[in-house]
């Protein structure tokens, strides 16, 4: 086996996991990994609605931004308020840097939940009007 994922959703697999762990085929220096359940598509879907609707309404510093700028933003905003390790290097041409940055589809369904949290606190404090608060209220 080089590589196997389990989503533990069910006591068969989570009996399957235990037989993994438990073979006799399964070699020393194998590395087992248990990570939080990732983020959800209608968190990934409410992300890229939030993102649209600060790219379309707001200005970073004078500048409109696409939406996968502000996805970028955002993220390292998460990782300084949750005070992770902030990664930069200097760019190909060494005129700049690059910030070498979480991924969002490596975010645990809680970490998505805090970047939604991030983005909608940022918008309120910017003007950002947001159609699910337009729901919401109506």
């Amino acid at each position: 086996m080089s590589r196997a994922t389990l989503v533990i959703s069910n006591d068969l697999v989570r009996q399957k996991a235990i037989n993994w762990l438990r073979s006799k085929h399964l070699r020393w220096g194998t590395r087992v990994e248990f990570k939080a359940p990732k983020r959800s598509l209608p968190q990934n879907d409410k992300m890229w609605a939030m993102l649209t609707e600060v790219a379309d309404q707001a200005r970073y510093h004078g500048v409109k931004l696409a939406c996968d700028d502000w996805k970028l933003i955002f993220l390292d905003g998460l990782k300084r308020a949750k005070q992770q390790e902030l990664r930069f290097v200097p760019n190909l041409d060494g005129t700049g840097f690059v910030n070498l940055s979480t991924s969002s589809s490596d975010l645990s369904k809680d970490e998505m939940g805090e970047l939604i949290e991030l983005i909608h606190a940022w918008g309120a404090q910017n003007g950002v009007t947001f159609a699910d608060d337009e729901r919401a209220s109506a």
